[in-house]
């Protein structure tokens, strides 16, 4: 068994989560690199990240680098003598910081790579109406989400999943599979598989362009599109009302497979039920946020906002 001395690297709650798996296993953790605090809110009060947060309650050494590259923060990283580093919800890592500890620095991917490399896997694995996903650790490269692969476990998706409960599914998964590539790589003679070079599906950064929905797309494509980003960052719409252009964000829908005559977008109000034509069915909104408004459900709204008879989705 070789003797390990960690390294891990992370902001969000999905790596605390991991973390936490580490220290309750009694794992040796040399040190915790995160984010640097930023100002945060109307007083520009300093946030620290959920990883700094944690690794400070329990008592771990803790580096935020603003430029991995420094030559001050490598020495600092090196002359903490780990053998092995872990990243989970990271940046990009020089080589410099990569290649350094002897038995290397391994990534956790929430998705079965390769499908699915870059920065948002569950988001896109629900889009995409994927029935199944999973984790992937593996040994970091200079590429984005190449390296070789070490462990993989899949995951359902179920078809009414979104993207806040498999992201909790993923991170209980997640720690339980660097807690196993841990344990591989302390009895040595790791073997690892080689990614094919192809990848048939992507997942990029979300953005405004991507993240709209277009209500000319299928029942099945809308109703994936939403749920894969329902809670964060949430799909996004444009209402028009009379005269009125409303930026309005969807969360939580149902879809119902029904003939009808209305065009794509055109919103049908009644006192209880609030819903969209697309092609073969409708969206059925059951919580949203209007611009200016707070996140409600579709009584709430339809209590105190009143559609026009040619209201729609644009």
């Amino acid at each position: 068994m070789r003797d390990l001395r960690i390294i891990f690297m992370g902001t969000p709650d999905f790596a605390v989560t991991i973390l936490k798996r580490l220290v309750e296993n009694k794992y040796t953790i040399a040190g915790v690199i995160t984010a640097p605090d930023k100002p945060a809110g109307r007083g520009r009060k300093l946030n620290e990240s959920a990883v700094k947060k944690y690794a400070h309650s329990q008592n771990l050494n803790i580096l935020q680098p603003h430029n991995l590259k420094n030559e001050d923060f490598l020495q600092e990283l090196k002359a903490l003598n780990a053998n092995l580093q872990i990243v989970v919800a990271f940046r990009m890592l020089p080589k410099a910081v990569w290649k350094m500890p002897e038995f290397g620095t391994f990534n956790l991917h929430a998705s079965l790579l390769p499908s699915y490399r870059g920065a948002a896997p569950i988001h896109w694995a629900i889009i995409n109406g994927e029935t199944k996903t999973g984790a992937t650790s593996f040994f970091i490269d200079d590429k984005i989400d190449t390296g070789e692969i070490i462990l993989q476990e899949e995951i359902e998706v179920l078809p009414d999943e979104t993207v806040g409960s498999l992201h909790d599914k993923l991170m209980h998964l997640g720690a339980s599979l660097v807690s196993k590539t841990v344990d591989y790589i302390s009895k040595g003679n790791v073997k690892t598989t080689k990614q094919p070079d192809l990848e048939e599906k992507s997942a990029p950064k979300l953005n405004p362009d991507n993240t709209r929905i277009d209500w000319s797309d299928s029942l099945d494509s809308i109703y994936n599109k939403i749920r894969g980003l329902n809670p964060f960052p949430a799909a996004w719409t444009l209402i028009k009302n009379n005269d009125e252009e409303i930026s309005t964000k969807i969360y939580a829908i149902k879809k119902e497979i029904a003939d009808h005559n209305f065009t794509f977008g055109r919103i049908i109000a009644t006192k209880k039920e609030l819903k969209v034509a697309v092609s073969k069915g409708y969206i059925i909104i059951e919580e949203i946020k209007l611009s200016g408004k707070k996140k409600m459900d579709a009584k709430s709204l339809l209590n105190g906002y009143s559609f026009s008879s040619e209201a729609k989705m644009l």
